[in-house]
């Protein structure tokens, strides 16, 4: 019998990001496996933040302080 093939969309954990300025982006990729221990989804924060540090190094426009983060 053959395996399934595993599910693409499980490697990551999409989240909404509502930034300080009232700004929001939608379904930022978390990779699943930094998720889930004691710390709950507070790891995808960081993993956000340095997500944010890469764009902004790219285009030249930082980000602001994010408010809150929850999953999509």
């Amino acid at each position: 019998m053959a395996r399934k093939k595993p599910n693409p969309k499980a490697e990551f954990v999409l989240f909404n990001v509502v930034y300080q300025d009232g700004s929001q982006t939608s379904n930022r990729k978390v990779p699943s496996d930094l998720l889930g221990g004691l710390d709950g989804d507070e790891p995808a924060r960081a993993a956000i933040e340095e997500q944010d540090r890469e764009i902004a190094e790219r285009s030249g426009r930082p980000r602001g302080p994010i408010k809150a983060i929850e999953r999509a």
